[in-house]
């Protein structure tokens, strides 16, 4: 799930929040640049951080959402919440200093507010969903807190099942040629996602002993 930032020079506090909420942000300073910043797929918002200037904010979270359609979450300081009252241009607000639940239930809820997706668009592997189209992911109807690459390497192995994976091909499928980690990268990931499956569902992915991986 992909977030687009702006300004492109977003406060720790907010990158700390989205990024522990499972989101990919995207800082954004010329909003000429959003298509192109913004990837393809999966779903996207745009968070507007306004630290003194209101009126630009709003403007920004106005022209973001009418031109390049994506829902707004303005974050602001307390002392302006009297004056948005009224307001349109942005979706939803969260308050500064942020609390990382509060941001990221009220993403959630213009996630949930989005579009129906089309059936295609979701990955099945027994009681769990992959929405490839809203990076959700889902293990017997619950919510699954899954980071960005987490969830893109889940979504690999959902789609791949059977075959047996080396690290390095892991590493190369899901982190790309120009990734310069070890391979121990996928060693932590793995043991993550088997942690957030749960006990019963930890065996659908397999250790193959000098090899790597096999899911299913």
């Amino acid at each position: 799930m992909f977030v687009a930032v702006y300004p492109a020079s977003p406060t720790q506090p907010l990158i700390a929040g989205l990024l522990a909420a499972g989101y990919q942000p995207v800082p954004i300073d010329d909003l000429s640049t959003l298509e192109d910043r913004v990837p393809d797929g999966g779903w996207a918002a745009a968070v507007v951080e306004v630290t003194s200037d209101l009126g630009r904010g709003l403007a920004v979270a106005g022209k973001i959402g009418d031109e390049h359609g994506l829902p707004v979450l303005l974050l602001i300081d307390r002392t302006m919440t009297g004056d948005i009252a009224g307001e349109v241009g942005f979706n939803d607000f969260v308050l500064s200093p942020i609390d990382r639940t509060e941001l990221r239930v009220r993403l959630g809820r213009l996630h949930s507010n989005a579009p129906a997706i089309a059936e295609d668009e979701v990955l099945r592997f027994r009681d769990l969903e992959l929405n490839t189209a809203t990076y959700q992911a889902t293990v017997a109807a619950e919510p699954c807190d899954l980071t960005f690459m987490e969830y893109e390497l889940l979504r690999f192995l959902v789609e791949n099942p059977g075959r047996v994976w080396s690290r390095d091909q892991i590493l190369s499928r899901v982190w790309g040629y120009d990734y310069y980690g070890g391979s121990r990268t996928v060693d932590v990931h793995i043991r993550r996602l088997r942690a957030k499956l749960g006990e019963e569902r930890s065996s659908w992915i397999t250790t193959v002993r000098s090899v790597g991986y096999r899911f299913g």
